[in-house]
């Protein structure tokens, strides 16, 4: 590895660790808070004809087009394997894919990691909603929903109609999440 490559990948592990330490830090606020909306006005489109525009690859590294999923409810979940709040929902996450599938939700995660460390995360845990990699785009994308700290984890619920319904910054209050998903 060269001189530069390493110098690269060092200042790309201390972002990653920096933006750790804050999740990590204020994760018992988040706990007595729980998650906070944000910005962004419920009926907002233009975000979500963004998401619908993007290609990402899958945790097995297929690219996936995200317009598969126009004409559904979508909980969309904005995640990295490094964040213990992120992956601590993950099982609830699934449950809810599970129960809401027949009411014509889907969940899906957009991992904000290296395609590798997606990867060797979803060999060893289990999901039972796709997963897609989006590397540090998916902060981007995070904040045009509103998520102006780009903070993690950040979840969009999208209605079937395309319109974005609510959105939730820190790990989620599944009861009120349920109670969300049963209005649609």
């Amino acid at each position: 590895m060269t001189k530069k490559n390493w110098i690269a990948c060092a200042i790309v592990a201390l972002m990653f660790g920096g933006m750790g330490a804050y999740v990590g830090l204020s994760k018992e606020k988040a706990k007595e808070a729980g998650p906070q909306t944000t910005a962004i006005a419920p009926g907002a489109k233009g975000p979500v004809n963004e998401l619908y525009a993007l290609s990402l690859p899958d945790a097995a590294g297929v690219t996936q087009v995200l317009s598969q999923w126009k004409g559904k409810n979508l909980l969309v979940n904005f995640w990295a394997p490094w964040c213990p709040p992120c992956v601590e929902e993950m099982p609830e996450l699934s449950e809810v894919q599970g129960h809401y599938a027949a009411k014509n939700l889907q969940v899906i995660g957009i991992g904000i990691d290296s395609a590798s460390n997606i990867a060797t995360f979803a060999s060893k845990v289990k999901i039972a909603y796709p997963v897609y990699v989006s590397g540090m785009s998916g902060t981007d994308l995070s904040r045009h929903f509103g998520n102006a700290t780009g903070g993690l984890p950040f979840t969009v619920l999208i209605g079937a109609d395309g319109e974005v319904k609510k959105t939730y910054l820190g790990r989620l209050k599944f009861d009120q999440l349920r109670a969300d998903l049963d209005k649609l």
